[in-house]
């Protein structure tokens, strides 16, 4: 009798990478819906299938390690080069996301060129033909003689491209386009994916070559893909502004050797993604005074800038007045305006609010609560405090104005960009702060900051210039 071999399938969860011998609607790791998808096994031949690439080292003594290899090289991006840690470490994994259009592959073929300039460069395009490259390369005037171009989507070709040419710095666009031949399904699966993120991974440590993987976001924002290949890498960077504005925001969401608090802000321009220095300068560049618009003073790792935010409050002609929040935490927002009803008796029950932070900017940390409390007061109330100044302060349930980290570096750019005032929560200011053309002006509660802005009086409530 023939014995006839019955190929096995199964069912991978394309979020979390869970196994299922069967369909069901649910992904029972991730609990995602409709995620599961019917994929081959490994072939046997395949099952005890060696490394294509390998590294190990010997035991030895932490005080015995060198540390002298792990010393970075910049690419000429200032931004990039700043908010990634000070450069690249050597035989370091990256991984880009973002979504289409929005500039990863440009960002990178800047990135490549500029590192090209004093070492070997690799740049693998899965998605686009060498002259298509060659041809974005011109467009954004990049000429580097030590960059090499290869359209491959085969793991297999691709390591043997990086054992002839040996380069220091590897560019993979994408990794969902990438595929390793002797592993059953189509490229971006999960299997796929997770495979060769692991080779480059080897790749990265035994040859100490920095290797950087494109990969593409879904509707949601997540990487397409596993949640493991955000673990295999060492660090994680994500455009976070939608493709269609002018400004583009790159952070790090992980870097183990590096602060995962540094932004990079770029402007996209004729010539590519170009380097934003005064990040101030350019989200208030079209900021006008007026009831509703107050401004803050972030700070994002280093680096402080000021943010505007807006506020609109118009009365309500439905049953449920709405609430719809652009650039903050949409709860956050939601306990500020339950603050200012209980608080500072505003009837906000029958209005509709509107806030936004203009620019595109997310702000995360809660030293911009006074300033969206100030706006959508002043939407209310239709007033704007004296001349140009900064609210800076968390607010608490009870209406006060708690301390925030990094007053001091606020304050300076706020002088430095000619703002006459600043409100600041009460004993926030450890250390003296004396300026001629700064007013200084310290609050306790929600209550008086909006009291002062209302009639100025930094006398009565303590304030010190």
């Amino acid at each position: 009798m023939k014995s006839t071999s019955k190929s096995k399938t199964i069912f991978r969860c394309q979020e979390c990478g869970l196994a299922s011998p069967k369909w069901t609607g649910r992904c029972n790791g991730c609990n995602k819906w409709n995620t599961l998808a019917e994929e081959a096994q490994a072939r046997p031949a395949a099952a005890g299938r060696p490394m294509l690439t390998d590294f190990s080292s010997a035991v030895s003594l932490l005080s015995e390690v060198s540390s002298a290899s792990v010393s970075r090289f910049v690419t000429g991006n200032g931004e990039f080069d700043r908010m990634i840690g000070g450069g690249i470490v050597p035989g370091s994994l990256v991984l880009l996301g973002g979504a289409p259009g929005i500039g990863k592959s440009t960002l990178m073929l800047q990135i490549a060129a500029g590192a090209a300039r004093e070492r070997k460069v690799l740049y693998v395009s899965g998605e686009e033909s060498q002259e298509q490259v060659k041809a974005r390369a011109d467009r954004l005037g990049i000429k580097a003689n030590n960059l090499y171009l290869l359209s491959e989507t085969n793991l297999e070709t691709i390591l043997a491209a990086v054992e002839k040419i040996k380069p220091e710095l590897l560019v993979v666009d994408s990794i969902q386009t990438t595929y390793r031949g002797d592993l059953a399904g189509a490229p971006g699966t999960v299997g796929q994916v997770r495979e060769c993120a692991a080779e480059f991974l080897r790749v990265a440590k035994s040859g100490r070559i920095s290797v950087f993987l494109l990969g593409h976001v879904t509707k949601e924002g997540d990487l397409a893909g596993p949640r493991v290949l955000e673990h295999i890498v060492d660090t994680v960077l994500y455009f976070e502004t939608e493709r269609h504005l002018t400004y583009r925001i790159l952070r790090a969401h992980k870097n183990r050797f590096g602060p995962t608090s540094e932004i990079g802000i770029f402007e996209m321009g004729p010539s590519g993604l170009e380097e934003v220095s005064n990040p101030s300068g350019i989200f208030m560049s079209e900021h006008k005074r007026g009831p509703g618009s107050v401004l803050t003073a972030a700070v994002e790792g280093s680096r402080p800038f000021l943010l505007e935010i807006q506020a609109l409050v118009s009365r309500s002609y439905f049953g449920i007045p709405r609430r719809m929040v652009t650039g903050v935490d949409f709860n956050r927002a939601l306990i500020i305006m339950a603050v200012l009803e209980k608080r500072l008796s505003l009837s906000l029950g029958n209005q509709d609010i509107f806030i936004n932070v203009t620019g595109g900017a997310k702000l995360r940390e809660p030293a911009a609560d006074l300033a969206m409390a100030a706006a959508i007061a002043g939407a209310f109330g239709n007033f704007t405090g004296p001349t140009e100044g900064i609210c800076i302060g968390e607010v608490g349930l009870g209406g006060e104005i708690r301390r925030v980290s990094h007053v001091l570096e606020r304050l300076k750019e706020a002088e430095r960009l000619g703002m006459a005032w600043a409100l600041v929560p009460r004993g926030n200011l450890k250390a003296s702060f004396r300026s001629d053309a700064l007013e200084v002006v310290e609050v306790d509660s929600l209550s008086q900051a909006v009291r002062w802005l209302k009639d100025p009086m930094p006398a009565i409530l303590g304030g010190q210039s």
